[in-house]
């Protein structure tokens, strides 16, 4: 208790909104870092739990392993360092919690390193987000699709809008690449639409964290017209 009152006493220009529960696509974060990732996975991945007005409410308040040692399994599979894949690596799961989890720790349901990643990977799941792009017929394509349909298939199922970020196009005559799909929460734990305008996100361009420096996502939100949703690349041993 006297952790969460320190919290609350620091967070005093950190309060906020609405939490953003954040997908991104393994293969699109591999193009925009230009990393030549060996073998991302193939299904929507976690990104992490952001607040919408905040960011390190509380340095002091280190990640610790240990605490979440029972969800291991379920954060190396829903929510892997898709840059550095190493089985042992914590290092994302670090910067998420430090940089977003000390803000969301203002919530009694998220006030401790146990309930924020558990309760990210319980939004996950019930989102089931993979499942339902696939019975929505929503697939990796070499061809494109609509922005437009692509919000309107989710709200159909969801009752709500989600936020989809892309990446730019490189050149002028290619397209946006489908990189993020997020899904906004009040924070009695509800579901809103990420276009209220009382949502605010500062953090359309997170980083994921390298060995020594910070590298940030090229994302935007996504403009109507055609995206590109790619496949993932097949990578040779």
């Amino acid at each position: 208790m006297v952790r969460v009152q320190a919290l609350k006493n620091l967070c005093g220009n950190h309060e906020w909104k609405k939490l953003i529960m954040v997908h991104h696509w393994p293969t699109t974060v591999c193009k925009e870092i230009e990393n030549d990732c060996r073998d991302p996975p193939n299904y929507w991945t976690i990104h992490g739990l952001w607040p919408d007005k905040a960011s390190e409410c509380n340095r002091s308040w280190h990640f610790d392993l240990d605490e979440i040692k029972d969800l291991l399994p379920d954060m190396k599979h829903f929510w892997p360092d898709v840059i550095h894949p190493s089985p042992n690596r914590s290092q994302f799961w670090k910067h998420e919690w430090e940089k977003h989890g000390t803000c969301a720790a203002q919530l009694d349901s998220l006030n401790s390193q146990k309930k924020y990643f558990s309760k990210c990977l319980e939004f996950y799941k019930d989102i089931d987000l993979n499942s339902i792009l696939l019975k929505l017929g929503i697939e990796p394509e070499i061809s494109y699709y609509q922005i437009e349909d692509i919000k309107n298939a989710l709200v159909s199922v969801y009752g709500v809008e989600p936020k989809l970020q892309c990446l730019p196009p490189e050149e002028e005559e290619e397209i946006q690449i489908l990189g993020q799909i997020e899904f906004c929460f009040t924070k009695d734990l509800q579901l809103i639409n990420c276009t209220d305008p009382k949502v605010y996100a500062p953090f359309l361009q997170d980083a994921l964290l390298t060995d020594e420096t910070p590298m940030s996502l090229g994302l935007y939100v996504c403009k109507d017209g055609p995206v590109f949703y790619p496949p993932p690349e097949k990578t040779h041993l």
